[in-house]
């Protein structure tokens, strides 16, 4: 079988929240070519003994498909090692289609994404009924620009909850993005440092406030921003587990009383 390039999601920093599949194949990959700005040290132990491990964090695009092409033409089993889910932010559709000029096979392993990790981190819930139904995973625009109809301020007329990625350096303009964009100066923050590693620091406040401890902390990178009342846990209560709400699994209290009285 020809040899291939596995993209896969190491998860948002604790070595117990990689995959199965992502285990599975550091154990078994010959190479490995790792984000070491990002990827925990410890992530790397999966891999076997004689396996050649390279930090990415000083190459370019070009030296990156350079050492996938040098590990296929070796016939090594090759993982590229990205950080949460590879599918955000990851940068990798660059490489596969540098990838797919070679003529080099991949496939993509997905990874619990930081967002989700400061979401448990947090303890709350992204949706909530009567509050938001809807997720906006985003960043504002800096030295990456985004298109037009995509910043901050178009998405915040929504007051959705939003999960705001690369952020954290400009809190007060990102704040100020917000609020113009419509959201009220009194909903809920919640900023996520190193989503579940050993050293996460988690800071909850609202968009008047949260600048201040997000300066008072001296976090200044390596923060997931979630916004919206939805981590505030003061919604409605979802119809799902609703005594009189029937689905296909189960009837509501309300027909069950009924049956009952006409028996």
């Amino acid at each position: 079988m020809k040899n291939k390039v596995i993209f896969a999601g190491a998860g948002p920093g604790a070595p117990d929240l990689i995959t199965l599949r992502c285990c599975e194949a550091l154990q078994n990959a010959d190479m490995i070519l790792y984000a070491g700005s990002l990827v925990n040290p410890e992530i790397l132990k999966h891999a076997n003994s004689k396996c050649e491990l390279i930090d990415s964090a000083n190459l370019n695009l070009e030296e990156i498909i350079s050492t996938l092409q040098r590990g296929i033409d070796e016939e090594k089993n090759v993982v590229r090692l990205h950080t949460g889910d590879p599918t955000i932010y990851g940068a990798i559709t660059e490489q596969m289609n540098e990838l797919d000029q070679c003529n080099i096979e991949y496939e993509v392993i997905p990874g619990v994404s930081s967002l989700f990790a400061a979401a448990a981190a947090l303890k709350t819930e992204l949706t909530l009924p009567g509050i938001s139904q809807s997720i906006i995973i985003t960043r504002r625009a800096g030295r990456t620009p985004v298109p037009d109809g995509q910043n901050i301020a178009d998405f915040a007329k929504h007051n959705a909850t939003m999960g705001i990625f690369l952020s954290i350096s400009d809190i007060e303009g990102l704040v100020d993005d917000l609020i113009f964009g419509g959201y009220a100066p009194t909903t809920a923050v919640g900023i996520v440092y190193r989503a579940s590693w050993e050293n996460e620091k988690i800071l909850r406040g609202t968009l008047e406030d949260i600048a201040e401890k997000v300066r008072t902390s001296q976090i200044t990178r390596q923060a997931m921003i979630i916004v919206g009342n939805a981590i505030s846990k003061t919604g409605d209560k979802s119809l799902l587990y609703d005594a009189n709400f029937a689905h296909g699994y189960r009837a509501s209290a309300k027909k069950i009383t009924e049956a009952t009285r006409n028996r």
